[in-house]
């Protein structure tokens, strides 16, 4: 992979989710300061990791951080699927989405995949903290 596939698929990456979030944010569906986190983590850990590589250092890429883009692409599919089908008029349907409703738990699911997103950036700097010191020197 060319050095500008290696930074453009996790950049569209990136743009998908933070767009998804947002626009789950501005209709309510999930809360801002979640979105923030997760954008903030994300823009954090792309730009360092620019500005390194620009400067001809490597930094380690977990695979907890694809795990992480995994897990927040499947929350997006959740609330876009939550979304999306409740217009349509089967009993069953209403009982679930009364279910998730009531117990919030497109709330706690988002909830999760912000702490996993946080902590995965706190992790991401920690491994790499070898790397960081030695640009920042």
């Amino acid at each position: 992979m060319t050095a500008q596939g290696r930074f453009l698929d996790p950049l569209a990456d990136k743009i998908l989710v933070s767009s998804a979030f947002i626009s789950f944010a501005v209709l309510g569906v999930v809360e801002y300061w979640m979105v923030s986190l997760i954008i903030f983590r994300d823009l954090f850990v792309t730009g360092l990791r620019m500005f390194m590589e620009k400067n001809g250092i490597s930094m380690i890429t977990t695979k907890i951080a694809k795990a992480k883009t995994f897990i927040q692409i499947s929350i997006i599919i959740f609330i876009l699927l939550f979304l999306g089908l409740q217009g349509i008029p089967f009993e069953w349907l209403k009982i679930l989405f009364g279910i998730i409703l009531k117990f919030r738990i497109i709330y706690y699911l988002t909830l999760v995949v912000t702490v996993f997103t946080v902590w995965t950036g706190i992790s991401y700097l920690y491994n790499n903290r070898t790397a960081i010191r030695q640009f920042t020197s």
